[in-house]
């Protein structure tokens, strides 16, 4: 049997000396070897031998670095009390052992839970757009602004998590879910450009929306003004005064961006839903809805964890500015609600939409262990309670999850 050198020889061989047979008829003729000067082998040497020194050095500088002294700090073998949500003295790369169960099981839930834009039939929804009787303008207007806003809405929020919560937030299991969450922004942020592309709209128009409409550029500014905060490369948690800061960001982002931003845009597309109008855009927000249910629950149970773990941040001035900025959100979302529903349309007004967001407000202050603001406020709209109330989110997320995986038509009962 050949080694592989010497095949490689029998070939050059073959190609270049043909049997006595076969040189009868042509005589094969090799192309010259090309001439290698001396002056070249040395340059060629000298590069080679230069590169593989410096790969050496570099490797010996890189040994030096990781010695005993990291060995000793936080790449040391730890133990699960060492892992805390902000300010982790233990290595943020060991995943095991578990501190918080729940933020893995949510992981765990994301991750099966997983579907794509192009699931959804948008052949309905097309032939309804584009029928000049189908919709009337008010329902138009709303279509417009929930796909303008949210748009842009979750491309914030990813953004916020993977520049700045990523790497404040020091929890290893707790990162795992936030970049299964980043995911997800991003597949909702393509599921509103698949129902613009698909309803032929004027993406300029509708990607700008939150630098033209004023009750959706009022939304964004609110939210982004939270990120900047954390912007700044030379921020670092562990004092105070920049705990706080990280703190009001999740609230932001948490319990108003997605805890009440969402909710106005969401009622009415998924009231659409019920009248059986755009059917295919009101099923990519359903499900856009469960994930940022889990978003939302995900959230509250990081604030409510790094309350617990530091007392100290949630005194009486950081309670007094969470209500402020939850109550701010609300009345950003009821002046939306009025900008979009100037009339009543779709079974419900601005009027109600308002009570329902002071029921929304309520719950986010108690999530968070504050008092609630509007003790008689109660949910005008009954039907969304299996859809959005999050005290029957879970058994309703629950039972639908063989739908997520396969991207089954839903069903609204």
């Amino acid at each position: 049997m050949l080694n592989w050198d010497e095949f490689e020889s029998k070939e050059k061989t073959t190609l270049v000396k043909p049997s006595s047979e076969a040189s009868q008829e042509k005589e094969i003729i090799s192309p010259p070897e090309p001439e290698t000067t001396a002056l070249q082998v040395t340059l060629n040497s000298n590069k080679i031998g230069s590169r593989l020194d410096k790969a050496k050095e570099a490797i010996k500088t890189f040994d030096a670095q990781i010695g005993e002294e990291a060995l000793a700090g936080s790449a040391s073998r730890i133990n699960v009390d060492q892992k805390a949500m902000i300010n982790c003295r233990a290595d943020v790369n060991q995943l095991v052992p578990f501190k918080y169960e729940w933020a893995w099981q949510k992981y765990l839930d994301g991750s099966a839970n997983h579907w794509m834009p192009q699931e959804v039939n948008m052949t309905a929804d097309i032939a309804l757009w584009k029928s000049e009787e189908g919709l009337s303008d008010d329902e138009r207007k709303i279509i417009m602004r929930s796909l303008g806003f949210f748009s842009t809405a979750d491309s914030l929020v990813a953004n916020n998590l993977v520049l700045s919560v990523y790497k404040h937030l020091t929890n290893p299991e707790c990162r795992q879910y936030l970049l299964r969450q980043s995911l997800e922004e991003a597949i909702h942020t393509h599921a509103y450009q698949y129902v613009i592309q698909s309803l032929g709209m004027d993406e300029a128009e509708l990607f700008n929306m939150y630098r033209e409409v004023p009750s959706v550029a009022r939304k964004a500014s609110w939210a982004l003004a939270y990120t900047q905060e954390l912007d700044n490369p030379n921020f670092k948690t562990g004092t105070v005064e920049e705990d706080k800061k990280l703190l009001r960001n999740l609230i932001a982002f948490y319990c108003v961006l997605e805890g009440i931003f969402f909710y106005c845009g969401f009622t009415q597309i998924l009231s659409m839903g019920r009248r059986n109008k755009m059917t295919g855009t009101s099923e990519q927000f359903q499900y856009i809805l469960r994930d940022e249910s889990m978003h939302l629950n995900f959230g509250i149970d990081v604030i409510n964890q790094i309350k617990l773990e530091n007392p100290h941040l949630w005194d009486e001035e950081m309670q007094e500015q969470a209500a402020s900025m939850i109550l701010q959100g609300m009345q950003l979302e009821i002046e939306y609600a009025r900008d979009t529903m100037p009339r009543g349309v779709l079974g419900m007004n601005a009027n109600m939409m308002e009570e329902y967001l002071n029921y929304i407000g309520n719950r986010r202050l108690i999530q968070i262990g504050l008092a609630e603001e509007f003790p008689n406020a109660e949910n005008p709209f009954p039907w969304m309670s299996e859809i959005m109330d999050l005290r029957k989110e879970k058994n309703f997320f629950e039972t639908r999850v063989t739908e997520y995986q396969t991207g089954g038509a839903l069903s609204w009962d």
